[in-house]
């Protein structure tokens, strides 16, 4: 899985360089065929849709996760979050991202990845790990 960086994400950053903003640790995912990801994307689509954890449904909450630094090549030079959602319903996911907001359809996408479908059963969880590294 290949983690990219959107344009929303690089201002979500420079926001919260000025002390503005909120925190991109919201983990969302959708389900539907994926095209591939662009750095003017907004949102998890665009023939994907976002869902609930229910699959069924695309309004709801995203998954808060736990965000940490990390060292890939330079002391602190990574921006990593890990959130694990459960499926309370069946479906297949193709695609996953980072949002500053915890509701599903507001705030601003920070980063997204595309996928071959993970088919999830209800009980059956996802464990991601979004790295992002700021390193020359």
């Amino acid at each position: 899985m290949a983690i990219l960086l959107v344009d929303g994400g690089l201002d979500i950053t420079t926001n919260r360089i000025k002390g503005a903003g909120t925190e991109p640790l919201n983990a969302a995912w959708g389900t539907g065929t994926q095209t591939t990801a662009t750095r003017t994307d907004t949102g998890l689509g665009p023939t994907t849709v976002e869902k609930d954890v229910d699959l069924t449904t695309n309004t709801g909450s995203r998954t808060a996760g736990t965000s940490t630094r990390q060292t890939t090549n330079t002391t602190n030079d990574t921006y990593q979050v890990v959130a694990t959602r459960t499926a309370t319903g069946a479906g297949a996911v193709t695609v996953a991202g980072l949002f500053d907001n915890v509701t599903i359809g507001s705030g601003n996408m920070y980063t997204k990845a595309d996928f071959a479908a993970v088919n999830l059963a209800i009980g059956d969880a996802i464990q991601f790990t979004w790295k992002v590294v700021y390193d020359n």
